[in-house]
């Protein structure tokens, strides 16, 4: 099958997407703060794209001219009409916090209370067997002190 005016159409339509769309625009550039913090965001990309034509018979009174549609070298080809068009859709998600000898992400969303929780758990339990183990030294030193 030889190249039709559909593929043409097409073609441009997703090569004008892919210069939109690329991994920065999903993964944003690193913004750096005063005290050293690196921000990075992070964005979800929708994209939806469409693409169609029609061939058109001529009227009964006109020669069929070679007009567009057919492949070359098989007579002639009926007229064409066609379109295509995308639509690209970039929403922030979260941004990714590095700095301070930890990382955190940050979800944009209003439900932030939950993942926060999620996220500091490790830290507080952590800090509590930490808690824990400086008690239990104390009192063994007390211990061999007063033997």
């Amino acid at each position: 099958m030889g190249n039709h005016p559909i593929e043409s159409l097409m073609k441009t339509a997703m090569e004008s997407i892919q210069q939109i769309v690329d991994v920065n625009t999903i993964v944003g550039d690193p913004v750096e703060t005063h005290d050293g913090s690196v921000i990075i965001p992070i964005s979800k990309v929708s994209c939806g794209f469409a693409a169609g034509g029609s061939e058109f018979a001529p009227p009964e009174d006109k020669e069929i001219g070679n007009s567009g549609g057919g492949t070359p070298g098989q007579g002639p080809s009926l007229p064409f009409g066609g379109g295509a068009g995308a639509g690209v859709s970039v929403q922030p998600v979260a941004f990714l916090v590095v700095g301070n000898g930890s990382i955190r992400l940050l979800p944009v969303d209003s439900n932030v209370v939950v993942d926060r929780l999620i996220d500091t758990v490790p830290d507080l339990l952590e800090r509590i067997t930490g808690m824990f183990q400086k008690k239990k030294r104390a009192s063994d030193e007390i211990i061999i002190a007063h033997e």
